[in-house]
């Protein structure tokens, strides 16, 4: 008797043994869904008490990790993001997962490093118009221009009717000396919208730098018809106002004379979430005026979402489990 006991107390625990797996893995995933759910939602608090559920059950589970990392830039807390992003590509390179690193290095103003980790979010996943303005403005703080150029123009071509490549474009060309280029990249601008001091501001800067007072005068009028309070746009005007009286009086412009138009500073970065497409607004940062990004309605990008087992070994769990449990009512 007890020699037929043995073996069935063996078969249960087996059977035990091919369930509990499954279930747990079932639990996963289902705290995983329910992250997504609240993120796609905005609810992103919710959304990391979910992942953190999923991950207690499966701490290897690199899509709950990158869900997290993303759900914490969107609160702002930056470090952590960065940390649970790092413990996902551990894991396995989640494109998610790269986004996440990149934006929280950008947001803590490692830019060295932000730009790095862009470009190995690139080399998997190239058509993120938000990521390449990041990038751009990361090369900004960091004095390469010419880079910057690049990845806004990248930026723009991926998206063109954003606003925002465009006009950092611009400015960066200001900073190298190239006033017609920027002024080319302004009148982008203004084909997207008329409605932005800040782009007739700065284009007003370039018409200023190609000696063409009139012209600039104009920007910097329709610039204060826009936002009267624009302090800057004021200086400008008065800047322009006296030289086109010089030009008018003497009929020739002042080749000597350095415009004094554009900013003295950088600004704060502007920076654009992963999966969010932009429009220009203005805000206040480092005592300019620069435009940002406003945001529009969050969703996140089809994931492949990952799962401790394979997809049929809940079923194949389940059904041996029948089985031997089978075998042992059969004694």
């Amino acid at each position: 008797m007890q020699k037929r006991i043995a073996p069935k107390f063996l078969l249960i625990a087996l059977a035990i043994i091919l369930i509990v797996p499954v279930v747990q893995a079932d639990d996963a995933l289902d705290w995983y869904m329910r992250g997504e759910n609240a993120a796609r939602v905005g609810n992103y608090i919710d959304a990391i008490t979910y992942y953190n559920s999923a991950i207690a059950i499966d701490q290897k589970y690199a899509s709950a990790l990158s869900g997290k990392a993303y759900a914490l830039i969107r609160i702002g807390n930056y470090s952590q993001a960065l940390s649970t992003a790092e413990q996902a590509l551990a894991i396995k390179q989640d494109t998610r997962a790269l986004n996440a690193k990149a934006d929280a290095l950008f947001k803590l103003q490692r830019y060295d490093e932000a730009v790095t980790a862009y470009d190995k979010l690139f080399a998997v996943q190239s058509n993120l118009p938000e990521s390449f303005c990041n990038q751009g403005v990361a090369y900004e703080q960091l004095n390469k221009s010419e880079n910057a150029i690049a990845a806004f123009e990248t930026c723009a071509r991926l998206d063109p009717s954003n606003l925002f490549p465009w006009y950092r474009k611009g400015r960066a060309l200001l900073t190298l000396g190239k006033p017609q280029d920027a002024l080319n990249a302004f009148n982008h601008c203004t084909q997207i919208t008329i409605s932005d001091a800040e782009v007739w501001n700065y284009k007003g800067v370039a018409f200023l730098q190609l000696g063409k007072y009139q012209d600039a005068l104009d920007c910097f009028k329709t610039a204060l018809s826009i936002d009267p309070t624009y302090a800057e746009a004021k200086k400008n005007k008065e800047l322009a106002m006296g030289r086109a009286q010089v030009y008018n009086n003497a009929g020739t412009p002042l080749p000597t004379t350095k415009p004094v138009a554009t900013t003295t500073s950088e600004s704060t970065p502007i920076v654009t979430e992963t999966t969010i497409r932009a429009t220009a607004t203005v805000v206040i940062e480092a005592g300019i005026e620069t435009p940002t990004l406003k945001q529009t309605e969050t969703s996140i990008s089809v994931k492949t979402t990952y799962s401790p087992l394979p997809a049929w070994a809940p079923i194949a769990g389940i059904l041996g489990a029948c089985i031997v449990l089978f075998g042992i009512w059969k004694r």
